[in-house]
């Protein structure tokens, strides 16, 4: 698939630059045209004859080192390119690229170029979350950088958390992606996008039931996950709407947000886009119950004990079930124990399509967290089963599974087979 290819790697100055020679290694294997630029910072971690040996090219370090007086480099190496990628890329050069410094021979390569560029951030997990450097990442998103998320785990300062270049496997698959549809159609401009078309509605957060106009039953959730996979749904190619109640997690930008209090509030949205629903995944905590009455008034305190009278909520993943026609339903289970038995009983109950299933008494699993442990089930039974692993790791795998799924069944209804089945 990437014979031929002519794939630029921009490589910067951190410790996870010796993967950049493994990745570098994988892609000439596979048959692409590697040209390598090393910033200063990244030749101070990993030497230019590591890759020069790779790639049996030179490799390019500085601006004004011009081998060749028929051309200049950097513009050379940008008009060549049919893809370019950056791994690791720190924080700083993340800055540069948002801001368009050209400072040194990768910046200023980069600016010249018109190839699509992916870029794979590596550092330390509080520079990743800094709001700078996440703005800094939302600037490029919307000007058509792709970017691959790093991952959870160990770090070389120490931490643990998000911010480990992503493996070189990952990083490959990614690449190969750009050129994974060409048989079908011409692509250039970007990964195969496996929801387009598709209308995503994702629920995500807590609901509030109010009691008076100072008090209210919640829970715990911060909607981390459901923003994470509104998020997976739209580098899907999805047309995403986020109903969300109470949440910590911040939407993200390109989707449509409807924000809501209640659970009757977050059913009558889901309601109102049913029609034009493709994919329902139920991330949110939804309050079971509600007060019987609220009150217009502060309730004052009297006596020792106060009874509240609670009534059930409507149940938004059993509507949706009985009311899917074309619709995908995905839902998640938060359990405590009998966790399998009772998300079975729940997908089969409900008619939901997929349900994952997390065991909020796991470390790493409650709500909350920036990582989740999850097991997917279908009618059949378990489907995937994945560990420890960052929310949006983990969002993008269930949406590359419904998307997955979603293929399959469309060609199964178009083209039947013996028992009229998938």
């Amino acid at each position: 698939m990437l014979r031929g290819k002519r794939i630029l790697l921009g490589v910067t100055g951190g410790i996870a630059a010796y993967k950049a020679a493994a990745l570098c290694s994988r892609l000439t294997q596979e048959g692409a045209e590697v040209r390598v630029i090393l910033t200063e910072g990244a030749a101070k971690f990993i030497t230019p004859l590591t890759f020069q040996t790779l790639t049996r090219h030179p490799v390019y370090t500085d601006t004004f080192d011009e081998r060749d007086p028929g051309v200049v480099s950097h513009i050379d190496l940008a008009d060549n390119a049919d893809l370019v990628v950056v791994a690791p890329a720190t924080a700083n050069v993340i800055a540069k690229m948002a801001h368009g410094i050209a400072d040194d021979m990768l910046t200023t390569t980069l600016l010249a170029t018109t190839a699509p560029v992916l870029v794979c951030p590596a550092m330390n997990v509080h520079m990743y979350a800094h709001p700078a450097v996440q703005a800094n990442m939302e600037t490029l998103r919307r000007r058509g950088v792709y970017f691959i998320e790093p991952g959870v785990g160990q770090l070389a300062c120490g931490y643990v958390g998000k911010g480990r270049l992503a493996e070189p496997e990952q990083i490959a698959e990614a690449v190969r992606s750009f050129w994974a549809d060409e048989r079908e159609e011409s692509r250039t401009d970007g990964p195969a996008l496996p929801l387009a078309g598709k209308r995503v509605v994702v629920t995500a957060g807590g609901t509030v039931e109010r009691i008076d106009p100072v008090r209210y039953l919640a829970n715990d959730s911060s909607g981390k996950m459901g923003a994470a996979i509104a998020a997976a749904a739209l580098e899907a190619g999805a047309e995403v709407t986020l109903i969300h109640g109470r949440m910590s997690a911040k939407a993200p930008e390109g989707v449509e947000k409807i924000g809501v209090e209640s659970a009757l509030d977050m059913f009558e949205a889901v309601r109102s886009l049913w029609d034009r629903t493709d994919i329902l995944v139920k991330a949110a905590a939804v309050a079971d119950y509600r007060p019987a009455r609220r009150a217009d008034r502060k309730i004052k305190k009297h006596g020792d004990t106060l009874e509240l009278e609670l009534v059930k909520n409507p149940d938004i993943v059993a509507w949706a079930g009985e009311h899917k026609t074309k619709q995908y339903i995905v839902q998640f289970a938060a359990e405590t124990h009998d966790a399998e038995e009772n998300a079975m009983d729940k997908l089969r109950r409900k008619k939901s399509d997929l349900i994952v299933l997390n065991d909020v008494t796991v470390p790493g699993a409650g709500f909350g967290t920036d990582t989740n442990i999850v097991r997917v089930y279908d009618e059949r039974g378990k489907a995937a089963d994945w560990p420890l692993l960052g929310k949006d790791e983990v969002a993008r795998r269930l949406i590359a599974l419904v998307a997955e799924r979603t293929a399959a069944r469309n060609g199964a209804d178009r083209t039947p087979g013996p028992d009229g089945g998938e």
